[in-house]
Order: structure tokens, then sequence, then C-alpha cells
């Protein structure tokens, strides 16, 4: 017996040596029922809708994305990358100033040898230690000469005229505590220190993203699709933040 392929065989085929026929005819009519008449049309309708509903989402997140694009970029280029970059600039071009207040007692413990020359011109009074014997002496006595011996007693002021230079060579310890209070201002460069290298290689790091952002327009009115032509468009529908 021959059927349509797409019909579905009589149900009293006769059980002969034409069941494995029957069997194939069979299963190409479940086939046929299961794919085209029931699930496939459901299924293509089913991937149709979430296809559309994922572009549409798609291109929402993209128009607004665009409607903010230059925001997010005036955001990394200048708070984010440029301010990271102007900061390791600024912190390479920095000082420390600041007042450093010292107190504190230096101990001193020591010998300073001394050695000046003395010079001495003055007049001054003597006192003998002992009894001192003047031989051969002269006195004017009434007006004539006598020579004679003398002895001057202990004790004896005499007025003489000092006129000499004495060497002075000596050792003076030094101990004593000495208090130091000092108001110390302090201006240290940066780029003067070992911290220039660093802040230098931070700002190499930085620099070309600074660059690269810094070269992109600013908004949409600076772009070639905002043209003369659909500059409204852009007004209107891509205003720039």
């Amino acid at each position: 017996m021959q059927t349509h392929p797409f019909q579905e065989p009589p149900s009293d085929t006769p059980n002969s040596g034409h069941t494995h026929e029957y069997t194939h005819e069979r299963r190409l009519w479940n086939n046929h029922l299961f794919f085209q008449d029931k699930i496939a049309p459901a299924f293509w309708n089913v991937a149709s809708l979430v296809s559309l509903t994922v572009n549409a989402i798609l291109i929402a997140v993209i128009i607004l994305l665009a409607r903010d694009l230059f925001a997010i970029k005036q955001l990394v280029s200048n708070q984010l990358i440029g301010g990271l970059y102007q900061n390791f600039v600024a912190m390479d071009n920095s000082h420390i100033i600041t007042n450093i207040q010292v107190h504190d007692t230096i101990h001193v413990n020591d010998k300073i040898p001394v050695v000046f020359d003395l010079p001495l011109k003055q007049e001054t009074q003597v006192k003998l230690t002992k009894d001192t014997a003047i031989k051969n002496a002269t006195i004017f006595l009434n007006g004539q000469a006598v020579p004679l011996d003398i002895v001057l007693r202990k004790g004896t002021p005499l007025n003489i005229g000092l006129d000499l230079t004495v060497p002075v060579s000596q050792t003076v310890p030094v101990v004593l505590n000495v208090p130091v209070n000092l108001n110390v201002p302090v201006d240290i460069a940066l780029n003067q220190t070992d911290l220039h290298q660093p802040f230098v290689g931070l700002q190499d790091v930085v620099a070309p993203y600074h660059n690269l952002l810094s070269s992109l327009p600013d908004g949409w009115g600076e772009t070639p699709m905002c043209g003369a032509l659909t500059g409204w468009f852009c007004n209107w529908f891509l205003a720039s933040k």
C-alpha cells in the first residue's frame, strides 16, 4: 500500500513483510507532525521574540550610552586619568616646608689647649718677702754722696713698672651643660630627592592615556557625524552633556 509522505498511514496495516516500510512511514509522519505542525513554529516564534527583545534592550543601552558617552569621557579624562597625571606632576614639584623645634642639652666634657703670648705693661707694687741686702749703694746726705751697704727689711713695699711678654701654654678642662633651643626652618624640594624618579615614572605610565583622551572630541558637535546636515538631530537626540 502506498501512502503520501505526509499522510498518516492507516492503522490497519497488516502485519506482514511490509512492517519495516510501515514503521519508516510512521516515523516520517511523526517528524512532520512534531517539527512543522506544532513545535517548529512555536520555537521560531519564541526565538524571534527573544531576539527582538534582546535587540531592543541593546539598542536602548547604546542610545543611553551614546547620550552620556562624552560625559563618561570627561569623567575619565579630567577626573580620573587627568587628575592622576596632574597630581603626580604637582607632587613632583611640591616642597616639604616646616619648622623643626629642637630642644636638647649638650653635655660638654673636654680639655681645651690654650696657647698665646700675654703682653704685660703696667705699674704695680710689690713687697719684699725677705730681708734684701744692697751693697755699694749711694745715698745723698746734705747734698753729698755717701757710699754704704744697706738692708731692706722683709715686707718693704717697692713700686715697680712691668713691661714684658708672658708666654701662656695651658690645657683648660671644660665641663658644662649647654641648653639648646632652636627653631630650624626646613624647605625640601621633592624633585631634588629620591622621590623624583618614582613620580616621573608614574607620570610616564599615565601620560599616554591622558594624551589619548585629551585628543578625543569633547562633544558630539565636534565629531564628523554631527555635521551641518545632521546637527539638528545631534542637538535633539544626542545632546552633549
